[in-house]
This record gives structure tokens, C-alpha cells and sequence, in this order.
């Protein structure tokens, strides 16, 4: 009993004491009597608490970070499904942009060549009715296309439609090895046929004079047919890249590379009318001249 009476009056001892040690302190302010022992108090356990605080800290950041895991990763979903809108809707600008430039280039070049074209969206390519280079597009008859009306795009010539449907039309390309058009160098107005090659890069022109001058460079025209079909007069072909033979040879060949690129067509016009025909030489009739008479004597 003498040492429980004992050791509760320790401890109100000390209790009394730190209280009054606490209000001493208090009221001392910063430099109360206790600031020596609280100096020597912080210079031993500061660096305790330190490195308390350097093991505890990256483990309170795990535990927080693996608090708000689900948090960020519907931020990152929410984040890529946004950038996913964003590539898609500059995708779709960029279709419509070309789809625009096309049709942009395909009424200027109906402008010059003076020309009513109906515009059409190529739907399908791929061969048809034996031939290898045909595409579909999306006019018919019921748009007033035609068999043997010409098809081009803002490039140039694209080919010819060799059969109709009341919303459909098949047009078989240029650069098919089975087509031929009748073609002109712009320049010199030599005529020459123009055939296909089975590639989407190549053309041939055989001139009709052997000994006609062509060089590379040498822009190609249609020649033109009798009420523009099946093609109308004055609309680029192709561009001479090099000639085989020479001069007088009856295989001189010129080499073209085609204007319209049938590999990335959209957009094409059908020729529905023009505003004028292929080019014809008038001749003007010259009086014989007529013998002297001879008079008798």
C-alpha cells in the first residue's frame, strides 16, 4: 500500500510540475526559461523525425496513389477516347477537304475545255464485262448519262461509259489495254491514236505521220469525235515522256503519262453537252481558170 500511496504522489508531483513548467514556458515567450532544454530537445530528435518522415512519406504517396489509381485511369480513358473524336474529325476534314479540291479542279477544267458536265462519285472499282480498268459511278440514265459519253476528272481524261443503269454507269478507264482515243499534240495539232497500256502510269501514242515532230514535254488532247462521243474534242490526256524510234520509222511510239490518276479518283464529271466541236477546215471554192478562145482567120 506504502508504494501505490507512493507512486500516485510521484505522479501528481509530476503532473504539478509539467504544468507549471508548461505555463512558466507560456508566458516566457520565445525566450522563456525552458528555451535552452527545448533547443537541446530539438537538435536530438530532429533528425529522428527527419528520417521518420523520408521512410513514411514515399509509402504515405504509394498508399494515396494507389488510393486514386481508379481516378487517373478514367482520366487517360476519358483522355485517349477524346483524342480518338479529335482524329476522326481531322480525318473527316481532310476527306471533305479533297473531296472539295477535286470537285474545285474538275468544274475548272469543264470551264475550259467548254463543256456541261454531271458530277458523280466513283462507288466501285474493278473490272467488268471483260474489261481490266473499269470503275462504277453513281449517275444513271436517270441523270442523263449515256453510253459513249466521255468521263473526266480535274486531272483530265478518265475514260469512256460503255454501259448504263437507271442510277449506275460503268466507265472503262483510259489506261485499259483495250482502250484507244484518237489523240493531238497540242502544240503541233499531229494526230495519233492513243492506247492504253494496262497500267495506271502508262500510254502510247502512235502518231500518224512517222515523220511528225514530238517532243518530251508535249501535251496530248483529245482529237475529238463526231458529236463528242465517245470522246469530246480538246481535254488533256496525257504528257510526252519519251519517244522510241525515229523519225520516220513506222513504230515510233510517244510515251505518256496520263493527267488523271485512276488510282485516287472521287470525283469525276460525265460530258453531257459542249459548247463547241472538233476543229474542221473550211475550203473555199477557186473559179478554174478558163483556156483563150481562138479565133479563126
Amino acid at each position: 500500500m506504502r508504494d501505490l500511496r507512493r507512486a500516485r504522489l510521484v505522479l501528481a508531483l509530476l503532473i504539478l510540475t509539467s504544468i507549471t513548467l508548461i505555463i512558466i514556458d507560456l508566458r516566457g515567450g520565445s525566450g522563456g526559461p525552458l528555451q535552452p532544454l527545448r533547443s537541446v530537445a530539438a537538435a536530438i530528435f530532429g533528425p529522428l523525425e527527419r528520417g521518420a518522415a523520408a521512410v513514411v512519406s514515399p509509402v504515405r504517396s504509394l498508399v494515396d496513389g494507389v488510393s486514386s489509381w481508379g481516378d487517373q485511369q478514367d482520366l487517360i480513358d476519358e483522355l485517349q477516347a477524346e483524342n480518338e473524336r479529335l482524329r476522326v474529325a481531322v480525318d473527316t476534314n481532310a476527306v471533305e477537304r479533297a473531296r472539295v479540291e477535286a470537285l474545285d479542279a474538275l468544274l475548272g477544267l469543264a470551264s475550259d475545255v467548254s463543256i456541261d458536265i454531271v458530277p458523280a462519285q466513283v462507288i466501285a472499282v474493278g473490272p467488268a464485262q471483260g474489261f481490266a480498268w473499269t470503275v462504277t459511278i453513281d449517275v444513271g440514265s436517270r441523270d442523263g448519262a449515256e453510253t459513249g459519253m466521255s468521263v473526266l476528272n480535274g486531272g483530265g481524261l478518265v475514260g469512256r461509259i460503255v454501259s448504263v443503269g437507271p442510277d449506275t454507269a460503268t466507265v472503262l478507264l483510259v489506261v485499259d489495254a483495250t482502250s484507244t482515243v484518237g489523240g493531238r499534240l497540242a502544240g503541233s495539232a499531229q494526230i495519233g491514236i492513243v492506247a492504253g497500256s494496262g497500267r495506271q502510269d502508262l500510254l502510247t501514242m502512235q502518231l500518224l505521220d512517222p515523220l511528225a515532230p514530238v517532243e518530251s514535254g508535249d501535251v496530248v488532247v483529245t482529237f475529238g469525235s463526231q458529236g463528242g462521243r465517245p470522246y469530246a474534242p480538246g481535254i488533256p490526256i496525257g504528257v510526252v515522256e519519251s519517244v522510241t524510234g525515229t523519225p520516220g520509222q513506222l513504230t515510233r511510239v510517244a510515251n505518256l503519262t496520263p493527267y488523271a490518276d485512276v488510282s485516287t479518283m472521287s470525283i469525276v464529271g460525265v460530258v453531257v453537252s459542249q459548247d463547241r466541236v472538233a476543229p474542221r477546215p473550211t475550203v473555199s471554192a477557186v473559179p478554174l481558170p478558163t483556156e483563150p478562145s481562138v479565133s479563126g482567120g
